[in-house]
C-alpha cells in the first residue's frame, strides 16, 4: 500500500457506521483502498446487508473522509455487499465471540433504569426519552427498550415516525441493529409493524404473559446496544407481566418511579415501587410529574395538588430527584418528536430533567464484585 493509500485508509477510521456506532475500518467494511500517482483515490467498501438504510450517508462520509487527506484530487466509491460469511463473522465479532447472551446482567457496568408508574397518564414515557436524550447529550452511550409493548410512544417521541411508520431497524443475520435518534439507540416494538399489513403506530397489539416475556427477551440479547453507559427500559404503567418479566430478566436494574402530585396517583405509583422491591430490584428514587404551573406573577398554579412526589419517596425510602413543572413546550416537543431538553433547554421542565440527568450521569460505576473477563497470564 502506498503512504497515500495508508492515510487514506487512516482517514476512514473515522467513518462511523451510524447503526452500529463503530468505525467500519474495525467491522471489516473496506474492502480495499488504492490511490494512483495522479491521486485518484479507489475505496470500496461492503454494507452488511442489500438495501442498507445507512448506504448513502456510509458512501457520503467515505467520500469525504478520502477527499480530505491532502494529495487525493479524486475518489471513487465502490459499494458492494458482505458474504454471507463475512456477515457471520461481523455478527460473531460484535457479541465478542459468546453466543446468544443478555448483556446487560450483574456483572454488566451498564447502568439500566427501569422507569415505571403505578398509572397511566402521568408522563412516564415523556420523562424517559427526555432523560435518555440528556444522558446522551452528555456524551454517554445511551440505549432506550420501549417494553410498553400495549402503549408504546418512545418512536414518536423522539422523532423516529414519517407518515406514521417507525423507522425499522436493520437485521444483520440474527443481530438486530437499533435505529438511532439524538444519540440514542431506540428500540420498540412499534418499529415492527408492517405498514403493508395496515399495521402502524396507530396498531394494537393484543398479548399475553408469555409473548410479552418473549418480545422483551429478544429486545435485550438480540439487540446490538454495544457498550452503553446507560440503559433505560420504559415500563407499562401498573404491576403486570412486563414489569414481572423485568424483574427477572433484570434483577440487577434499578428503578425509577414516576408519578405526579395528586394523592391518588402517589398511592398508585407506591405499589409499582413495592412490586420492584419484591421482584429483587431497587427503587432508585422518584420523580414527581405535572408539578405547579409558573405564572407570570411569579405565582404557582397547582393543578394536580402538591406533596405526591415527596410522599411517595417517602413511603418508599428513597430521594425524590426531581419535580418537573407543567409544560406546553414539554408536551408539544412529544408531539413534534423533538425532546424538549434540546429543543428548549431553557423551559423550566428541561431545566429540570437536565439536573436529574445530571445526577445519574455522575453516578460511579463500582468494580467490586464484578467479574472483568481477564485472567493472568
Amino acid at each position: 500500500m502506498t503512504d497515500l493509500a495508508a492515510e487514506v485508509s487512516r482517514a476512514l477510521a473515522g467513518v462511523l457506521d451510524p447503526e452500529i456506532r463503530r468505525p467500519i475500518t474495525e467491522l471489516d467494511m473496506v474492502s480495499g483502498v488504492e490511490v494512483d500517482a495522479g491521486g485518484h483515490a479507489r475505496v470500496g467498501i461492503k454494507l452488511t446487508i442489500i438495501g442498507c438504510p445507512a448506504a448513502e450517508r456510509i458512501e457520503s462520509e467515505v467520500r469525504r473522509a478520502a477527499a480530505s487527506v491532502a494529495g487525493v484530487a479524486r475518489v471513487d466509491v465502490a459499494v458492494d455487499v458482505m458474504s454471507p460469511a463475512e456477515r457471520a463473522a461481523l455478527t460473531e465479532r460484535l457479541r465478542g465471540g459468546k453466543a446468544r447472551a443478555m448483556p446487560f446482567g450483574p456483572d454488566s457496568l451498564t447502568r439500566v433504569y427501569a422507569v415505571t408508574s403505578g398509572k397511566g397518564g402521568v408522563g412516564k414515557s415523556t420523562l424517559t426519552a427526555n432523560l435518555a436524550v440528556a444522558l446522551a447529550a452528555r456524551g454517554l452511550r445511551v440505549g432506550l427498550v420501549d417494553a410498553d409493548v400495549h402503549g408504546f410512544s418512545i418512536p414518536g417521541l423522539l422523532g423516529l415516525v414519517r407518515d406514521g411508520v417507525a423507522a425499522r431497524p436493520t437485521r444483520v443475520d440474527q443481530l438486530i441493529l437499533p435505529p438511532v435518534a439524538h444519540g440514542v439507540k431506540v428500540i420498540s416494538i412499534g418499529m415492527f409493524l408492517d405498514p403493508e399489513r395496515g399495521q402502524g403506530q396507530s396498531s394494537a397489539v393484543a398479548w399475553r404473559g408469555p409473548m410479552l416475556h418473549r418480545t422483551i427477551q429478544q429486545f435485550l440479547t438480540d439487540v446490538y446496544f454495544g457498550d452503553l453507559d446507560v440503559l433505560l427500559l420504559d415500563l407499562p404503567p401498573g404491576t403486570g407481566d412486563v414489569a414481572i418479566s423485568v424483574g427477572q430478566l433484570l434483577p440487577n436494574a434499578e428503578v425509577l418511579v414516576v408519578t405526579t402530585p395528586q394523592p391518588a396517583a402517589a398511592d398508585v405509583a407506591v405499589r409499582s415501587g413495592t412490586v420492584a422491591a419484591q421482584t429483587g430490584q431497587k427503587v432508585y428514587g422518584v420523580i414527581e410529574n405535572m408539578a405547579g404551573l409558573p405564572q407570570p406573577d411569579g405565582s404557582v398554579l397547582e393543578l394536580f395538588g402538591s406533596g405526591g412526589g415527596a410522599a411517595v419517596a417517602s413511603r418508599l425510602g428513597v430521594p425524590l430527584l426531581g419535580s418537573v413543572p407543567l409544560s406546553v413546550a414539554l408536551r408539544a416537543g412529544g408531539d413534534a418528536g423533538a425532546p424538549i431538553v434540546l429543543a428548549d433547554p431553557a423551559d423550566p421542565a428541561a431545566a429540570v430533567i437536565a439536573r436529574i440527568a445530571e445526577g445519574l450521569a455522575t453516578r460511579p460505576r463500582g468494580l467490586a464484585g464484578r467479574k472483568l473477563g481477564v485472567a493472568p497470564a
